[in-house]
């Protein structure tokens, strides 16, 4: 049975599963740039190696900032789609799904 981790950053939950096939999700829709990529690194930091999350953005900035900085350390980007079927503009929302480098 596969488990969805809702994980509230800003609340400083510190207490994060360590299972990797659990799937961890963070909202950001509502945070600008560099905000966007912070809240997203400090998830990824908590995670195991090997977890995925889903991050849910809106905006052409953290579209193409949040997958290409999480590259950049190292992790893998397993997905990024738009939240709702024909929707695709850079400022719509999107989701975007990365793996753990580890």
């Amino acid at each position: 049975m596969l488990r969805v981790v809702v994980f509230f950053v800003e609340q400083g939950v510190q207490d994060v599963p360590k299972n990797e096939s659990e799937q961890f999700f963070l909202d950001i829709t509502t945070e600008t740039c560099p905000m966007t990529f912070v809240r997203t690194r400090l998830l990824l930091d908590r995670m195991p190696p090997g977890a995925t999350a889903t991050v849910r953005l809106a905006g052409k900035e953290p579209l193409g900032n949040v997958p290409g900085s999480a590259q950049a350390l190292g992790h893998t980007v397993v997905s990024i789609v738009p939240e709702a079927s024909g929707r695709e503009a850079p400022s719509d929302v999107w989701l975007v799904t990365l793996r753990k480098a580890g």
